[in-house]
C-alpha cells in the first residue's frame, strides 16, 4: 500500500447507507432474488474493467447444499455490501481497480464472512470501518491522510479474523496448560502411592 485513497469516513458513511436490496438474499440454487455475478459484473465495468467471463461468475453462484448453505449466504450477502461500498466515486473515478477489486470480492473476504454476519458491515461501526479498511487494504491503497503504518496498526485493532486467531490461540494454549498441569498431578499422585510407608 502507498498510494492514497479515499477519505475513510466518506466509505463508512456509504456502509451505513447501504441500502437494503443489498442486503436482500442472494440467489442459492432456485431461492433467493439477487443475482450477486450480475451485481459484481456490472461493478467491474463501472470500475474500468470487463465484465465475469463464465468462470469468474461462478465464484458468485451457488447451488444449495443444506451444510453450507448458511456460510455460502453469507458470503454472497457480504459481497453485494462490498459492491455497494466500491461503487464510491473515488473508486469509479480511478478506471483501474476492476482485477484487484474481482480478487478481492473473490478471495479476500472469505475469511471475515465466516466470522461476522453480513449485516454487522452495516449497522455496527467498527465492522464499518473494518470493511472499509479491509477493501482499502486489498486494492492496495491507504486511507486519506494515514501511513501505511497508521493504517496497518488501525486495521489490526479492528480484525476480526486476527481477533479471532488470538482468541483460538490463548484457548489452545490454556487447553495444553491444564492438560499439563493435570499430567503433573497424575504424576506426583503416582510418586506417593509409590513412596514406602514408615513401619
Amino acid at each position: 500500500m502507498n498510494s492514497e485513497g479515499p477519505l475513510l469516513e466518506t466509505l463508512t458513511h456509504r456502509l451505513a447507507e447501504c441500502p437494503a436490496d443489498f442486503l436482500a438474499e442472494p440467489l442459492i440454487g432456485k431461492t433467493g432474488a439477487v443475482n450477486v455475478a450480475a451485481v459484481v459484473s456490472d461493478l467491474l465495468r463501472d470500475l474500468g474493467g470487463a465484465p465475469l467471463t463464465p468462470a469468474q461468475a461462478a465464484a458468485f453462484q451457488s447451488k444449495y447444499f443444506k451444510k453450507d448453505h448458511h456460510r455460502e449466504r453469507n458470503r454472497l450477502r457480504l459481497v453485494l455490501v462490498t459492491s455497494w461500498l466500491l461503487h464510491e466515486a473515488w473508486f469509479c473515478e480511478q478506471k483501474q481497480l476492476a482485477g484487484l477489486a474481482l480478487w478481492f470480492l473473490t478471495a479476500g473476504l472469505k475469511e471475515v464472512a465466516e466470522l461476522t454476519p453480513a449485516e454487522k458491515f452495516v449497522s455496527d461501526p467498527d465492522r464499518r470501518e473494518e470493511l472499509a479498511r479491509l477493501c482499502l487494504k486489498g486494492l492496495g491503497v491507504l486511507p486519506a491522510g494515514e501511513t501505511e503504518a497508521q493504517a496497518q496498526d488501525r486495521l489490526a485493532t479492528l480484525n476480526t479474523a486476527e481477533r479471532h486467531r488470538v482468541i483460538a490461540a490463548a484457548r489452545a494454549a490454556e487447553k495444553r496448560a491444564q492438560q499439563i498441569r493435570e499430567a503433573m498431578a497424575r504424576e506426583s499422585a503416582r510418586q506417593a502411592e509409590m513412596k514406602p510407608y514408615p513401619e
